[in-house]
């Protein structure tokens, strides 16, 4: 197996050098490549990439804004290898992962597969709570955190692998943007090609390093999941509506308590109480713990907001997606 890495970037220099530090400690001892491509930045990793020219395979392709999505595309279309591994240039590689990978797919081979993610020590507290929201089996995140329980696997674009057959077939990610990974999921499925999840291939994956930033990434996801639910209406679930029905629920429950119904609420304080408790269990930290509490809320008040206003303008005004939300999607 030849392996490539394709990492598209987008005016993060700083961020691909510590990706590009990580890759250069990988204990394969196997030939293999690393694709940078340039998604029409304005400020460039060139000079970053050329500094690892003497340590790493390496090559740099600069090319027209066109979204993750495509550049991927792109990167896979230039690269070598028989095996594609995608990952975000926000992420950092332990040392092990390309090993990882290669020993799950020798045994279990899958055309596509996806990695977890995980907090690194030098991320910041806001950094580590939103990774133990995105991660955690008490939110939304349990697939994400190393859980294949709740069905068909979605691997996500942040750590994903993809054979060349695979992505020759199916044409590689689509134009709407977030939703571009499950969108590839659903579609390799059709085609009858198997994903999996890598449950020791996991990334250091930074995210979004303040809540603004991170309600609006939460926003996107949720305003995504209608548009795929109206694509491939087969998969859709009914546990996509539970973070609105959670927001909408504490809703209830604040003017339930105004009344003096007070049950409700409670359900809610012993929620975030459990939450606390894994949280600090898995963190070790009183503030992390606090700051899990803060990102969940998020997480379901922008996931949620979004899914419900997705669903009205596909359902309701019956616009078409690229219509109604012209910003989920690249020309």
């Amino acid at each position: 197996m030849y392996y490539s890495f394709v990492i598209p970037v987008y005016n993060r220099p700083d961020e691909i050098d510590e990706l590009l530090e990580s890759l250069s400690h990988q204990l394969y001892t196997k030939p293999y490549e690393i694709v940078v491509v340039e998604d029409g930045s304005t400020i460039t990793c060139e000079d970053v990439v050329k500094k690892y020219a003497n340590v790493l395979n390496i090559s740099y392709h600069f090319k027209s804004n066109s979204g993750p999505g495509d550049s991927r595309n792109y990167g896979m279309k230039v690269a070598k290898g028989n095996y594609f591994l995608i990952l975000d240039s926000d992420c950092i590689i332990p040392s092990n992962y390309l090993n990882e990978v290669d020993l799950f797919l020798e045994s279990n081979y899958v055309d596509c597969f996806g990695g977890p993610d995980n907090a690194h020590d030098s991320f910041s507290d806001v950094q580590k709570a939103i990774n133990q929201t995105m991660t955690s089996f008490l939110t939304t995140g349990g697939i994400r955190g190393g859980s294949e329980k709740l069905g068909k696997f979605q691997p996500r674009s942040f750590n994903m692998g993809i054979s060349r057959k695979a992505f020759e077939a199916s044409g590689g990610f689509g134009k709407i943007h977030p939703g571009e990974d499950p969108d590839l999921s659903i579609r390799l499925w059709n085609l009858g090609f198997k994903t999996a999840l890598i449950p020791n291939a996991y990334v250091f994956h930074k995210r979004r390093i303040d809540w603004e930033k991170f309600y609006k990434q939460v926003n996107k996801f949720g305003k995504a999941r209608p548009i795929l639910n109206q694509r491939y209406p087969e998969y859709s679930k009914i546990t996509y509506w539970f973070p609105s029905l959670f927001f909408l629920g504490f809703l209830v429950s604040i003017i339930a308590l105004i009344f003096g119904f007070q049950w409700f609420f409670m359900c809610y304080i012993l929620y975030f109480l459990v939450l606390f408790i894994e949280s600090f269990i898995q963190t070790k930290s009183l503030k992390i713990s606090f700051l899990t509490i803060i990102a969940t809320f998020i997480q379901f008040y922008g996931y949620g907001a979004g899914f419900l206003l997705s669903n009205y303008l596909l359902h309701v005004k019956k616009l078409k997606p690229e219509t109604a939300m012209p910003e989920m999607f690249f020309k």
